[in-house]
């Protein structure tokens, strides 16, 4: 493993990712061929129809959620990165400017929440060019970073490269940075983490807030031991429109306190996190 070391003396960089989709799931009103199939409320619809029930769970991250998220991050004086779908952010102007004043980062979540896996060459380019030129429009500056939802295709880093990103997410196979080199052109890769995701709570209504709580208390625990003999991250996905909710923001709140309590801990951003990465380990060619 490459020798790099966390600002300061840290030993354990916890990357709290905020993922915003609501306002850019799939919707007959902006054209797809059926609405969003993630649907916490498990509505089966036999014909592509309108799912006014299902947007509004996903509006209730904007205008309630967005708020409780951005509260609890100020309070606890962290950043964070927020991965965003670029018209998720055109439509709640309001959620952007909370983003920009708390001096997060905003990462590029696509211009839709949507599978680019599917897209050809040509248009992946133009989705991810029109994802730029959104977030920065509605946020001031472009994103460094970039996350599909769930696929990439085999001319993504490629794409990403040519048009000026410096690091990428779609990997889950460490809990620290190294770079990738695409066409002779470096990238750093900042692994993602899909068990520590606030996702479960709503696919599995079983799996109860306190479960995640506990689980994500016992990820940071563990890395926090490794990290006494090499630097290390810890990645913790959450959502407006799940964690944002009362019976489960105290969860975000508790691990929040459980990983400050402890000395060496860099709450960071991922472009914090790949900047300083690649800052003192050299990009191979």
């Amino acid at each position: 493993m490459a020798y790099f070391k966390w600002p300061n003396g840290a030993r354990l960089a916890v990357s709290l990712v905020v993922n915003i989709e609501e306002g850019a799931e799939e919707n007959i009103r902006d054209g797809d061929r059926g609405p969003e199939p993630v649907d916490e409320l498990q509505v089966a619809l036999g014909k592509p129809v309108r799912n006014y029930g299902n947007e509004s769970n996903y509006q209730y991250g904007i205008k309630a959620g967005a708020p409780r998220v951005l509260r609890l991050l100020q309070q606890a004086g962290i950043k964070a990165t927020f991965t965003a779908a670029a018209l998720a952010l055109e439509r709640a102007p309001d959620v952007a400017k909370g983003i920009v004043a708390g001096g997060h980062e905003v990462c590029a979540h696509g211009y839709r929440w949507t599978s680019q896996h599917r897209f050809d060459e040509e248009k992946e380019r133009e989705f991810i060019v029109k994802a730029i030129e959104s977030i920065k429009k509605t946020t001031g500056d472009r994103p460094h970073g970039w996350l599909c939802r769930y696929l990439l295709t085999d001319n993504t880093r490629r794409l990403l490269v040519e048009n000026g990103f410096t690091y990428h997410m779609d990997d889950y196979s460490d809990d620290v940075p190294f770079w990738d080199v695409v066409d002779g052109k470096p990238i750093v890769i900042v692994p993602y983490a899909l068990d520590t995701n606030d996702m479960k709570m709503w696919m599995a209504p079983a799996y109860t807030p306190s479960d995640w709580e506990k689980y994500v208390c016992d990820t940071f625990d563990e890395l926090y031991a490794e990290s006494a003999e090499a630097p290390k991250m810890m990645s913790v996905g959450v959502h407006l429109r799940i964690i944002g909710r009362p019976g489960r923001i105290g969860q975000l709140r508790r691990f929040i306190e459980h990983a400050a309590r402890k000395p060496g801990v860099w709450f960071a951003t991922r472009k914090e996190i790949a900047d300083c990465f690649a800052s003192q380990v050299k990009a191979p060619k």
